[in-house]
């Protein structure tokens, strides 16, 4: 039986995309969620997904252990603190998206966050190589979490899974062969942000998270229940992200956006100071390091030429961080007094 393609509501709202139907196999359910895709990624950028197969107790496992390890000691974190590497923990007030034109981010960033990145063996070729973001990664002692270098990598590997599973839908969303992106993330380059959101109250022009695009391929978080982000619309409105029970959060990143030669949208957004604790496990799903941002042959052609310059997808990512980073934070930005 062929699923019916049902178009997903773009007015104003962040479309709901679900995956049940594809993940067991349905007949017709990949260019049915394709077709769906294709509209929310063209529309707004963002999108909830859900039957994603990810287990509600996983998710809530993963988010007490980020819970516990922002409740440790200063000197333990910092003891974990990034370094020019990449990985590692990001203390409080380290961003502000000067590389952004959507506000005056002239005030740092009300959150602090453990950067973890794919887990890599010590003689990995990109660790052998020490490129950066590649790892090793630096893990709280079993002594003060016992659990948590365990189950974090449980829930890594299976938001891991569901990024390569989105490939194929990705892939006809763009008219491609199902794996035509299958090659490029056999060592996909994600990264993640386990933030931690503290209740304190803003200062002038002053965000949990301010103004910004993502970076990369796709980025993937689970819904929080406390509400702080939010999303524009192409029309410049501002809307929140609501609670949709067990849903994940996706949207498309800045390299999305030129590899796709501005078909599919960066969108911006911003968090706001949430007036209680919030803490959010965000999961970029990136391609291999050397992947070129060439545009898709796709969304080229003799009326649309290349709009962007090309760049390898880890000389992209360094140039992200080292603009919105600063420096005693593993980024590039300059630690002084105007921010």
């Amino acid at each position: 039986m062929m699923v019916a393609v049902e178009q997903v509501d773009l007015s104003g709202e962040i479309p709901l995309i679900d995956l049940g139907p594809y993940l067991r196999g349905e007949e017709g359910s990949l260019e049915a969620a394709a077709e769906n895709l294709r509209h929310a990624q063209e529309e707004i950028g963002f999108y909830y997904l859900t039957n994603h197969g990810i287990a509600a107790e996983l998710v809530a496992a993963a988010m007490d252990q980020v819970k516990q390890f922002h409740a440790l000691p200063v000197d333990d974190k910092l003891a974990l603190k990034v370094d020019e590497r990449g990985p590692g923990y990001v203390p409080f007030k380290s961003t502000v998206y000067v590389t952004s034109s959507l506000a005056d981010n002239s005030t740092r960033d009300l959150n602090a966050n453990f950067r973890l990145v794919r887990e890599r063996p010590a003689d990995h070729p990109s660790i052998v190589a020490k490129r950066r973001f590649a790892g090793p990664n630096k893990w709280p002692s079993a002594d003060l979490l016992p659990d948590f270098k365990r189950i974090m990598l449980e829930y890594y590997a299976q938001l891991e899974e569901l990024g390569r599973s989105l490939l194929p839908v990705y892939a006809r969303a763009l008219n491609l062969p199902i794996d035509y992106f299958d090659a490029m993330f056999t060592d996909p380059y994600w990264t993640t942000r386990n933030v931690h959101y503290p209740k304190i109250a803003p200062d002038k022009n002053q965000f949990a998270a301010g103004p910004h695009r993502d970076n990369g391929f796709i980025t993937i978080l689970p819904v929080s229940s406390i509400p702080a982000l939010e999303v524009m619309t192409t029309a410049g409105d501002w809307i929140p992200v609501v609670h949709v029970k067990d849903s994940m959060l996706v949207n498309s990143g800045e390299f999305m956006n030129v590899w796709t030669n501005g078909r599919f949208i960066a969108t911006p957004h911003r968090v706001l100071p949430p007036g209680q604790e919030r803490h959010q496990i965000a999961f970029f799903y990136n391609p291999n390091w050397d992947v070129v941002s060439d545009p898709l042959p796709t969304c080229v052609g003799p009326d649309n030429p290349p709009r962007f310059k090309p760049t390898q997808y880890l000389e992209h990512y360094c140039n992200y961080v080292d603009g919105n980073y600063t420096r005693v934070s593993g980024g590039g930005t300059l630690d002084d007094d105007k921010y």
